[in-house]
């Protein structure tokens, strides 16, 4: 089988990227296809939707690090996110924010949506023993009060990215078995990167990585 991994930056891999290389980028007879993508949801979906044309994959993986809203999440954990949306596309008037289905301009169930989320039925997070949460993706991090609220309000969400949901939307349409991970590296909103756990998010996230790629 063929797997494809993809991550915004090389630097969230690196660990993982050695031992496939010691590999030859075969693990258990699965051939490991790399793509940097890029940071964002446009770089994102441009270089995947590219990386597929002419080749079909048999899983793919994208991981990465995530902040969180949750404080039931420890900074450094590892998480499978079950569903992923894009948390700022619509209108923002007068503080308030409206999303593109409550607005009328899409249907929450059009697909690859169900009741606007992103959702991902791969049975890998009915196994895993990681802890599964719900994901928005936005363009821009932010130290935000309002932003954070917004968000809060309108999606419960537990983790947040740049990447995740144009992922999702992707493999989703193409039909693809697919799977996200994400290393928790700080609070949303806390932009004091002395309070961050990059590095111990960054050595969780590749020691699950390389456990999900010998249970392939």
């Amino acid at each position: 089988m063929d797997i494809l991994l993809t991550v915004a930056t090389k630097f969230e891999i690196q660990p993982t990227l050695q031992l496939l290389q010691k590999e030859g980028f075969i693990i258990h007879g699965h051939k490991i296809d790399i793509l940097i993508t890029g940071v964002g949801m446009v770089s994102t979906t441009y270089n995947l939707t590219t990386k597929l044309i002419g080749k079909k994959y048999g899983f793919i993986i994208q991981a990465g690090i995530a902040g969180t809203f949750s404080n039931d999440l420890l900074l450094g954990e590892t998480v499978l996110v079950k569903q992923d949306t894009f948390g700022d596309i619509g209108m923002e008037e007068k503080g308030n924010f409206t999303t593109v289905f409550d607005a009328g301009f899409a249907a929450k169930d059009e697909f690859p949506f169900t009741d606007g989320w992103l959702v991902n039925n791969n049975k890998m997070l009915t196994t895993s023993l990681l802890k599964k949460v719900s994901a928005i993706t936005v363009n821009k991090v932010s130290d935000s009060l309002l932003q954070r609220q917004q968000a809060t309000q309108y999606f419960e969400p537990q983790a947040e990215s740049m990447e995740g949901a144009a992922f999702h939307y992707v493999c989703l349409q193409q039909k693809l078995n697919f799977i996200q991970l994400r290393s928790i590296s700080n609070a949303v909103g806390d932009r004091d990167k002395s309070r961050w756990r990059i590095k111990d998010a960054i050595d969780n996230l590749n020691t699950e990585l390389e456990k999900l790629l010998q249970q392939l």
